[in-house]
């Protein structure tokens, strides 16, 4: 049986501290659909839950990169809220 050590416990503390993180985000995701179509707005909503996935198979690999998902997901809120505001006219 191998034994874990405190070497393991940094990876899963971050993990943690991300997934906190992911679902503060994740509640901008979903009250954005008050200044975001349904169109982009569908789209957005699966993409959060592909990178919440995606930070539980970090976290169970005890992988650093599960700090990176709450960055990515506020990144990409970001960009697409942005570029819709610009490109496509949105407003509240």
């Amino acid at each position: 049986m191998p034994v874990r050590t405190a070497h393991e416990a940094g990876p899963l503390a971050v993990a943690v501290v991300a997934g906190l993180a992911h679902l503060l985000i994740g509640y901008i995701y979903l009250v954005s659909g008050l200044s975001v179509p349904g169109y982009a707005l569908i789209p957005l909503w699966v993409w959060w839950l592909v990178l919440a996935a995606l930070l539980v198979r970090f976290a169970l690999r005890r992988s650093w990169w599960s700090g990176a998902v709450p960055f990515v997901a506020a990144a990409t809120w970001v960009l697409v809220v942005l570029g819709g505001g610009e490109l496509l006219g949105w407003t509240a």
